[in-house]
């Protein structure tokens, strides 16, 4: 649940932007589970050191998806951003409040 005041919370440190809540449903979990036992799977067939470089790119996938997390992240506070200028725009021209 979003704070009743977003920027003073915020300020205080009451929750964090980058901090989301675990998507829950059972479609989620049902996935996640059938991911899991294809890599106990496939580790289960491989050598010892076929499964190790396995987990190594899997490892790999899981960092170069942060990468793609922390840029939709930003890109998303950006058109935030440009929504809230164009909230303040006055007949096609930003207000003071947006240009300042």
């Amino acid at each position: 649940m979003m704070p009743k005041n977003i920027l003073r919370s915020l300020f205080n440190g009451e929750f964090s932007a980058w901090e989301r809540r675990p998507i829950r449903t059972e479609e989620n979990k049902t996935v996640h589970r059938k991911i899991e036992d294809e890599n106990r799977y496939f580790i289960q067939k491989m050598s010892i050191d076929d499964g190790e470089r396995f987990q190594k790119l899997e490892n790999l996938y899981t960092y170069s998806n942060e990468f793609e997390q922390e840029d939709a992240f930003a890109y998303g506070f950006r058109l935030a951003a440009m929504l809230m200028c164009a909230v303040f725009m006055s007949d096609g021209e930003p207000t003071s409040k947006c240009s300042e």
